[in-house]
Formats: C-alpha cells, structure tokens, sequence
C-alpha cells in the first residue's frame, strides 16, 4: 500500500487496452516507490544500587551518600528505567527494595535508613550478582553502582575478620566482572581510597570519588555506564 501511495503522483499509462480505443490503465511500480520502517526499541535496564550503611562509611557520609542516590532515582525514573537497593551494614545485606520503576517507593525506601555497624560487602556483591541473573533471565539488563568506602570487615558468612572479609569481597568482584555487566563505584570515602580502587578495578568498574560526586558528573558516569562497553 506504502508502494502505490508513493507511486501515485507519477501514475504511468502502460500499455494498450484490448479493446480498440480504450487505453488500459495500469501504475508503474518502481522498488524505489517501497519504502520499510524499523522501530528501534531500547532494551530495558534496572539499576542495582549497593549502598553502605555500615559505621565505616561514617554516618555524616551516608546523609551526602542519599543526596547522591536520589540523583541516581531521577536519572533512572526520566529513563523509565526499574531500580533496585541493596544496602548492607552489621552482618547481613538486605535486599531493601526489588526491582521496581516507582520514584516514591525508592524514595520511601532510603527514608530512614540506619547507619553504623561492620560493613559485609562481600555479602552485599553476592546480592548484587543474584539480583542481576535474575533480572539477565527477565530480559532486563543489570547496571550495579556500589557507593562504600570498600573497607569491608564482615566476611560472606557474617563473621568479623577484615583479611578474610577483603578476600570475599574481591572474589565476588571477580564473580561481577566474569558477568560480563557494568558497574560503577563511587568511593564514600572522605578522600580516595586505595581499597575502594583496588576493588572497583577487580570488578571492572568505573570508579568515582565521592567528592567530586556532583550533578554534571553523576550523569556523565552514568550516562557511560549504560552505554559504554561491559
């Protein structure tokens, strides 16, 4: 039909009609008058974010660290992408809220959270990771931004311990960048860390500092985070 339409103003006599006097009216058809259109549609993602509750991030941290997070939630909700909080503290990461596309439910979540306590990353990446085969199986693509000093003390079976609770940690960094997903970490630290690197490096994450966590610079990290190379 898009053929004919295109083909209509340059309607061609072609031909003679069998019977004598009467021409046949018949439309010339060129390829070019066809003409295909392709809907592109993008891929859905959710933002795990792995936030850290624990003393090590120093309460005054966490307050600047939501400012931060709330940035995320807008960037996210514009995108009409889902969102999903993780946050650890004490002996256990707790899956705050699943994956969900509704502002004020991610916003209702982080209201209130406590603060202080040992800090289980390696428990918390373990989440991450089971959070994002899932959604992998639903045909969402997973983005983990982790905001923690990486100072991790709690190790996978909530036992204290900081040499051993480092060592989970980097093997579930690992077990992050063997996934082939994206990741963001930004430090929490006052200033930047070697660990929070060192971390960020094994999962093969991009690593951000939270002092220069600002506006302009949240949304070009994350911005290459969802379309830069995994």
């Amino acid at each position: 039909r898009q053929g004919l339409r295109q083909a209509a103003p340059r309607v061609t006599m072609l031909g003679e009609s069998p019977v004598k006097g009467q021409a046949q009216r018949r439309i010339a058809i060129r390829a070019e008058d066809f003409h295909i259109q392709r809907y592109q549609q993008r891929s859905s993602s959710c933002l795990i974010l792995a936030l850290d509750a624990s003393g090590s991030a120093a309460l005054q941290r966490l307050a600047e660290a939501k400012g931060a997070v709330e940035l995320l939630l807008q960037q996210s909700y514009a995108r009409r992408d889902s969102v999903c909080i993780v946050a650890f503290r004490g002996a256990q990461a707790q899956l705050l809220l699943p994956a969900t596309r509704s502002l004020v439910r991610a916003k209702r979540a982080m209201t209130g959270l406590p603060g202080g306590g040992g800090t289980p990353l390696a428990l918390a990446l373990k989440m991450a990771h089971e959070q994002a085969a899932l959604l992998q199986r639903q045909g969402v693509t997973p983005l983990l931004v982790v905001l923690s000093d990486g100072r991790a003390n709690v190790t996978l079976q909530g036992l204290g311990g900081r040499v051993q609770a480092q060592a989970d940690a980097q093997n579930w960094g690992q077990q992050w960048r063997s996934s082939g997903h994206r990741a963001l970490w930004i430090d929490t630290s006052m200033q930047p860390d070697a660990q929070a690197q060192q971390l960020a490096a094994t999962m093969g994450a991009s690593y951000l500092p939270m002092p220069q966590v600002q506006a302009q610079r949240m949304a070009h990290a994350m911005d290459s985070l969802r379309t830069g190379p995994a």
